[in-house]
């Protein structure tokens, strides 16, 4: 698919004291290690990850998670949704957001190339909001301010082919507290290495039906 824009961003558009409640809010939750796609369908069959694939995921993403899923981060985020969605002419379909991923990334904590979308629609006939969608559009927060930390920065590759990265751009725009930047769940981006400190960031995917 080509676009003229393939990312969009609202600089500083959630203020330093709404950033720091949801990282208070979510620092009070259970943390989990973040796991990818592959892991996630492994679990479900070993419900424990082995020495081995447990390395490989590291190597991978190195990162802890917390699940949010208050109505007010929604209603905070998805009017910049809409937005970027509309002033990008994407225009692309979708009508739910999962839930919410915050992000912990300490030193050395990473999630090296992926893009954000599966090759299937969701297979979940009890989840009727769910079932039968893809990923469309993929949300990043930055919730950190920038002199709290080192590294960590968000890139995009508008590569063609998944094994090969030739058209990195740093997306630098993320990097004042409370940015956004939207852009398609099938870009393909890493996070990099943090360096020091700690980088705090806020996920969302939206969904709809497949495209045509």
């Amino acid at each position: 698919m080509i676009l003229k824009d393939y990312y969009w961003f609202f600089k500083s558009a959630i203020p330093g004291k709404v950033c720091q409640q949801i990282i208070d809010s979510a620092l009070e939750k259970q943390q989990l290690r973040a796991i990818t796609g592959v892991e996630a369908t492994k679990l479900k069959q070993t419900k424990k990850l082995s020495k081995k694939d447990s390395l490989d995921l590291k190597k991978r993403r190195h990162s802890n998670v917390v699940w949010m899923d208050e109505p007010w981060i929604y209603n905070l985020i998805q009017p910049f949704i809409k937005e970027a969605n509309q002033n990008s002419n994407w225009n692309f379909q979708w009508d739910w957001s999962e839930v919410a991923q915050f992000t912990i990334y300490n030193k050395k904590q990473h999630y090296d190339w992926h893009s954000d979308s599966w090759n299937q629609p969701y297979n979940c006939p009890n989840v009727p909001h769910k079932h039968g969608r893809v990923r469309k559009l993929s949300v990043t927060v930055s919730l950190s301010d920038p002199k709290d930390y080192k590294g960590g920065d968000l890139e995009f590759d508008f590569r063609n082919h998944p094994l090969k990265s030739t058209n990195k751009l740093a997306c630098t725009q993320i990097k004042p507290r409370g940015s956004i930047v939207v852009f398609p769940s099938f870009l393909w981006h890493r996070v990099k290495p943090v360096i020091s400190g700690t980088r705090y960031s806020l996920v969302l995917w939206n969904i709809g039906f497949p495209f045509k």
